[in-house]
């Protein structure tokens, strides 16, 4: 049976529904220009367990859950759930520690950028600029070369490990809801002030996230493989998929009200161009080098992929060190430790980048 998702119409079809309950999510409760982010989101839930402290972003994000369990779904409904592992885990480990940590220095992953862009945030232009720069960098290194290995298949059991965390992270939820005004319910920890204090409806989100998990895992929906594709082959298939979403939550935001243009006072976000442009870099070169943008990698890690969920626990442990020792930007602006830490980590995924080269 034909892919219809696949097809050209599908993958634009699959970026305007995204762009379209991306806008709703804030329009419904979720922070404003931050109706999907799946970095910000991630770092909500490592708060929400307790990983960080940072009181401000602690909230378990249905909708992440829903990317994996509606990745999962599909897979099997379609027959196309593959376990399989990888080779060198803890680069794909340490790939997901500074894509996190460089997100969090623009304050958005990819999705995110997109997102602030359809909402009037001029500041993601640099950002976008620093994606791609960075994505330009990890293209090269995949033409002299670079792998982490081809992936083998591995039990069956073990694709289904990360599906049933993310599960079980669901029913912790259920089980320790969110208290009015409390700080923490049980063993969770939520935000009474600040972005993570704002989410839509539990099962609103759960439902958003299930759909776009079913939709992008038929339709391989990838914000870096878009621009990597494009960079290396001149192909616009995915592409037309990302400018969809983009498009779709411009017109959605419009309509509603949500769109505000400037570079000062945007929600979430800064001014200091340079260092939007630097995070994204080393975001953008850690997810080419991984082989997909954090909700790729969600939905991978949703239909079997060992080195996937690898790479989003690597993204755990970034918002945690990015929360607990500073790094992660503000409204304010950059901070020391970050900017050392972007440093660091382009050091690093350039060195992988180098090191890491089969001989062609």
């Amino acid at each position: 049976m034909k892919n219809v998702f696949a097809t050209k119409w599908g993958i634009i079809i699959v970026g305007s529904i995204i762009g379209i309950l991306a806008s709703l999510l804030q329009f419904w409760g979720n922070p404003v220009n931050m109706g999907i982010c799946v970095a910000c989101f991630v770092r909500d839930i490592t708060g929400a367990l307790g990983l960080h402290r940072a009181a401000v972003v602690q909230y378990i994000r249905p909708e992440i859950i829903g990317f994996v369990l509606g990745s999962f779904v599909a897979a099997h409904a379609f027959r196309e759930f593959r376990p399989r592992l990888g080779s060198a885990p803890i680069v794909r480990f340490i790939l997901g520690v500074f894509a996190m940590i460089g997100a969090l220095i623009f304050l958005g992953c990819p999705w995110r950028a997109l997102l602030r862009l359809a909402g009037g945030d001029w500041n993601a232009v640099a950002g976008l600029l620093g994606l791609t720069a960075g994505i330009w960098v990890g293209t090269e290194f995949l033409k002299k070369g670079y792998s982490l290995g081809a992936a083998h298949n591995t039990y069956k059991a073990a694709g289904w490990v990360f599906p049933i965390i993310m599960a079980g992270i669901f029913l912790l939820m259920l089980f320790n809801p969110m208290i009015a005004g409390e700080a923490q319910s049980g063993v969770l920890f939520y935000s009474t002030a600040g972005p993570g204090s704002m989410h839509a409806p539990l099962f609103v989100s759960l439902i958003v996230g299930l759909s776009i998990g079913f939709l992008a895992q038929k339709s391989r929906f990838c914000t870096m493989g878009a621009i990597r594709d494009w960079i290396l082959f001149k192909q616009n298939h995915l592409l037309n998929g990302i400018v969809s979403m983009a498009i779709t939550a411009f017109v959605v935001n419009l309509l509603l009200g949500q769109f505000h243009p400037g570079f000062s006072g945007q929600p979430v976000a800064h001014t200091v161009h340079f260092w939007n442009f630097g995070g994204m870099v080393l975001a953008g070169l850690a997810f080419t080098l991984a082989g997909g943008c954090p909700g790729r990698q969600l939905f991978l890690s949703g239909e079997g992929d060992g080195d996937a969920a690898i790479f989003v626990i690597g993204m755990v442990v970034g918002a945690a060190f990015a929360h607990n020792f500073g790094l992660a930007s503000s409204a304010k602006g950059v901070t020391a430790a970050g900017i050392t830490a972007t440093v660091i980590g382009l050091i690093t995924c350039l060195l992988i980048g180098f090191t890491m080269r089969e001989q062609i």
